[in-house]
């Protein structure tokens, strides 16, 4: 018989299936999950109280592992292909009977009641079971605290069931390997299976998300968002390796969320309650606030290595994976915006690292062009990024963030165009990357120089600004701009050889074209 521990809900385990047999941990505090982490062994204390965990074999998501179960309710409105691959609905039933079984045999179950969506009615109330203490750690950290008495009597809109320990039988279950996510957009409840990565579990119920709100005419986003002290509001889009998280938490400008957002008839709102950063690398020079969480009470480290006798990290060492990641509550961030919220955005910042040296280093775009660019979500990897990259490769990723959209992106597209319309909003899309050649030639692209753009785009500076007709991408970019080097706004004049340069941007401004012409159809 199970014994039930903590804040209990009036939605019992019964509601989904669930028969446990060992100990119910209900909505423990994070001091309490700590201590069941490490009586585990899944987790070790590093100097200033962040817990340091291993995900094992998987270092990162499994995108070829995820699946969108194929119903009636929600087939034909899904982008069905490589992002979001089929299974059927009697595989996934087999498969979420076998989860409840080895979940209701579990010796300790943990069950955490919290929201996705800071907006009062633009939300869900999502509920994850899992038999690992550390990974409700995590969940609890990256989703909203919704209280004591909202608890009580919550009925979740969502369910994540989570179980790293149990394995798919792929010829059994219609899976490609032992691990899995499988997504049912018709009941809204996730299977993860097979994988300790946690970062499955915010980006499942982030796909859910993506799938709920264009529906109800509110825009999902991937990307960073924070506020002047004016008001002014300002959305980061970007892939890894672009800035987004860098640029967006700046300590003159709370923090509204570092990744993911809804567009509503209000304004912007945060999806989580924390953030989910990349620390390899990281600096405590260039990223003071982000770098601060690393050595706090209530982080989680991913794979990050640790000395075992000092107990302090090399954020350095990536000898286990590059993916080393922290998980903290917006809370550890000093500025942070604490309702989540705040207007429609003033400025849209669209962060790319132009491995090529071709793009200007800030371009105004306009609804058209940024419809454009988002569906193309381009960047470029350079030489050793990954296994087999020798020389740039342009990178697409459909709305940045192809990976997470349930639908195709075409219908985000529209209703950015729409909003940006509507609202006024100035967007531009600023070059992290390269400038004087393509990498290997010329040089990253000064982040004093990016600094001072970023200013001038989100103060308003550059809608006044004085603007030149790029003859290759046709978008306009700005004369001069104040702290920033002149030649630098002329990327052809910064090359050597000028012919080198029109046939490489040529070249790029085609594949943009159709990579959005693509993602369009």
């Amino acid at each position: 018989m199970a014994i039930d521990v903590g804040e209990r809900s009036a939605t019992g385990l019964d509601a989904h299936g669930l028969r446990p047999s060992g100990t119910v941990h209900w909505n423990l505090s994070a001091a309490a999950l700590y201590e069941h982490a490490l009586r585990a062994g899944d987790g070790r204390l590093a100097k200033g109280g962040p817990l340091v965990v291993s995900t094992g074999r998987h270092t990162g998501r499994a995108p070829k592992d995820k699946f969108v179960v194929r119903e009636p309710s929600s087939e034909g409105r899904v982008w069905w292909g490589d992002v979001n691959q089929a299974i059927s609905l009697e595989h996934a039933e087999l498969l979420g009977s076998g989860l409840r079984a080895h979940l209701s045999a579990a010796p300790n179950l943990y069950v955490l009641d919290a929201r996705v969506g800071a907006h009062l009615t633009h939300g869900i109330n999502v509920r994850v079971i899992s038999e690992s203490a550390w990974h409700t750690l995590f969940a609890q950290t990256m989703f909203i605290d919704i209280g004591a008495e909202a608890r009580a009597s919550v009925v979740p809109d969502a369910l994540i069931l989570h179980a790293p320990s149990f394995e798919a039988d792929p010829a059994e279950n219609g899976t490609n390997n032992t691990n899995f996510v499988v997504l049912n957009l018709g009941t809204s409840e996730v299977l993860i299976g097979g994988t300790q990565y946690a970062g499955e579990i915010k980006k499942s119920a982030f796909s859910l998300m993506n799938d709920i709100l264009p529906s109800n005419g509110v825009m999902s986003m991937h990307c960073s968002a924070n506020v002047g002290k004016d008001g002014r509001v300002a959305v980061f889009f970007g892939l890894s390796g672009t800035g987004k998280t860098t640029l967006s938490t700046d300590s003159e400008r709370p923090l509204i969320g570092d990744d993911e957002h809804g567009w509503a008839e209000d304004g912007v709102f945060n999806l989580e309650g924390g953030c989910y950063a990349k620390v390899i690398g990281l600096s405590e020079k260039a990223e003071p606030e982000i770098y601060a969480t690393t050595g706090m009470f209530g982080t989680v480290l991913e794979n990050v290595i640790m000395d075992d006798v000092t107990r302090e990290l090399d954020l350095d060492d990536a000898s286990l994976t590059e993916n080393t990641r922290g998980a903290y509550p917006l809370t550890s961030i000093p500025n942070a915006v604490p309702e989540k919220r705040a207007g429609h955005p003033s400025a849209m910042v669209m962060l790319t690292a132009d491995a090529f040296g071709v793009l200007p280093p800030v371009a105004r775009l306009t609804p058209e062009e940024a419809m454009k660019m988002f569906l193309a979500g381009y960047t470029a990897k350079v030489a050793g990024t990954e296994v087999g990259v020798k020389e740039p490769q342009a990178t697409f990723s459909a709305c940045f963030g192809a990976a997470f959209l349930p639908q195709p992106p075409r219908v985000y597209g529209e209703l950015l165009k729409e909003l940006l319309e509507q609202h006024g909003t100035s967007t531009f899309l600023v070059n992290t990357g390269w400038t004087g050649g393509p990498y290997g030639v010329g040089h990253r692209m000064p982040i004093a120089a990016t600094r001072a753009i970023v200013r001038a785009a989100l103060s308003g500076e550059l809608d006044k600004a004085e603007m030149r007709k790029d003859p290759v991408f046709g978008f306009d970019v700005p004369v001069a701009i104040d702290g920033v080097d002149s030649g630098l706004l002329d990327p052809r004049s910064t090359w050597a050889d000028p012919s080198g340069y029109d046939a490489t941007a040529k070249k790029l401004a085609d594949d943009i074209n159709a990579a959005a012409a693509k993602a369009a159809s």
